[in-house]
């Protein structure tokens, strides 16, 4: 499960550009959690690995913002206490994360506030101006 490619919509990361380390995930869990490495790090080169045509690795290296330091991208998993859940975790979350790297956001089409949404506006408002005069004390009108 942990040593297989990975898809991406159509292109696939090969399992040997892939890189794990594990060590000790820390927190609760006694003896178990203190000895056992089973904290997750997988770590793929996305600025070496030639997966993804040029255009989309520029998007991705766009998109992954601080997901990727100096060309690669590197997913931590220590959910588990089991070494293997975390690397499938750590697997399906790095290629969620590219998933959605791969797609760049469209631009946002600037709009303006409809004239029955200004008068709403300027109408609570207003009311609310006038719940604040009636609260004040006679003398200082």
């Amino acid at each position: 499960m942990a040593d297989e490619d990975i898809q991406i919509g159509r292109y696939v990361v090969p399992a040997s550009e892939l890189s794990w380390s594990f060590a000790t995930s820390g927190g609760p869990g006694g003896q178990h959690a203190n000895r056992s490495n089973t904290r997750a790090e997988l770590r793929f080169d996305l600025a070496a690995s030639d997966v993804f045509p040029p255009a989309v690795n520029a998007v991705m290296v766009s998109q992954l913002g601080s997901h990727i330091v100096n060309g690669t991208v590197v997913v931590i998993a220590d959910e588990s206490r089991s070494q293997w859940r975390n690397r499938a975790i750590a697997r399906r979350r790095l290629g969620a994360l590219l998933e959605r790297a791969m797609h760049e956001p469209t631009p946002r089409k600037k709009t303006r506030p409809t004239r029955a949404s200004r008068q709403r506006r300027v109408a609570d408002k207003r009311a609310r101006s006038d719940v604040k005069r009636l609260r004040r004390r006679p003398d200082d009108e």
